[in-house]
């Protein structure tokens, strides 16, 4: 098939492409540099890039048809943030594609009140990513589901990791210092108990699960599907888990909210909240029984992937050398 993938630079995109290519699929791929920006490899040879200002095009109302003169057979949609720009695309590819696969989010959910969540029945989400995400995905079920609706497909993955990307950490925020603190064995002062948890996936399990959704058509028409790993962390157990790593042993300090934001930047206070306060955890018996998904990654490992690159590259300073 014809594959146009939209924002094929990035994360997924560097795993999900060469993998669509070596099933011998003819991919192109749409990103405002044209070019790939993570993980080399030979597939990128033989990939079509397409340079496109997404936004721009949105605002003119011509992306849909640049999307269309690649004549796509199937479209994978990995750079979409809202309903207006979902819905143009679905309006212009109608009748004329196969299939649109549209990549999502799990901050479609609000706080988790029951443990895991499947899709579709988390709670409302609490900002306008979350809802524009979940309003998506419930457009393409509509849409899938309506006489001539063009079929697609929604995924929805955790908090992505792999080479290349900094890891959301145990304080559910970037801030690299967590990690110099992890590595040299002081306690991790965190606004809470323990108990939150963070659902990680690596970047190619989520490009498996697209792949998977590309290949079975029919079982993923009108669906929707969580990309996460098999497990999730709590914060105590994350923590716990980093700090081995590095032969330290891994400690938390709860503290309050209130003293938290004291220590830390605005920025990295509200992504700790967005991320801690959500404490999700996904259910992926969908994508298994279905489409035969299969995570080659726990989230530690996915993590450790990350971390471990990081540092080879001069990018993350810790105190102490890995030891795994």
């Amino acid at each position: 098939m014809k594959i146009v993938v939209i924002g094929g630079s990035g994360h997924i995109g560097t795993f999900l492409v060469p993998r669509l290519v070596r099933a011998g699929h003819d991919v192109v791929s749409m990103t405002r540099s044209g070019r790939t920006r993570y993980a080399a490899s030979p597939e990128w040879e033989e990939v079509t890039h397409v340079a496109v200002d997404r936004e721009e095009q949105d605002t003119d109302g011509t992306f849909g048809r640049t999307v269309l003169a690649q004549r796509p057979d199937v479209v994978i949609d990995l750079l979409c943030f809202t309903i207006e720009s979902a819905t143009a695309l679905v309006d212009a590819l109608r009748g004329e594609v196969g299939h649109l696969l549209h990549c999502g989010s799990l901050f479609r959910y609000g706080p988790t009140v029951k443990y895991p969540i499947h899709e579709g029945g988390g709670t409302e989400a609490i900002d306008e990513y979350g809802r524009q995400k979940d309003a998506i995905a419930r457009m393409l079920i509509a849409e899938s589901a309506s006489p001539g609706g063009l079929t697609t497909t929604s995924i929805h993955p955790g908090h992505i990791v792999g080479p290349g990307w900094l890891p959301i950490n145990p304080l559910g925020n970037t801030d690299v210092s967590a990690w110099h603190r992890i590595s040299s064995g002081t306690p991790l002062r965190v606004p809470s108990q323990g108990g939150d948890t963070m659902h990680h996936v690596h970047a190619d399990d989520v490009a498996q699960l697209f792949q998977l959704a590309v290949e079975n058509r029919e079982a993923a028409a009108g669906e929707d599907f969580h990309a996460v790993a098999p497990s999730a962390l709590t914060v105590r157990g994350y923590t716990g888990i980093a700090g081995g790593w590095f032969g330290r042993p891994g400690e938390i300090e709860p503290i309050t909210w209130e003293q938290y934001r004291s220590e830390t930047t605005e920025a990295f206070a509200q992504h700790s909240w967005d991320h801690l306060h959500r404490s999700h955890y996904l259910s992926i018996d969908k994508p298994k029984s279905v489409l035969g998904y299969a995570s080659a990654y726990e989230p530690e490992q996915a993590i450790l992937e990350s971390v471990r690159w990081l540092i080879e590259h001069g990018e993350l300073e810790v105190a102490r050398p890995l030891r795994v």
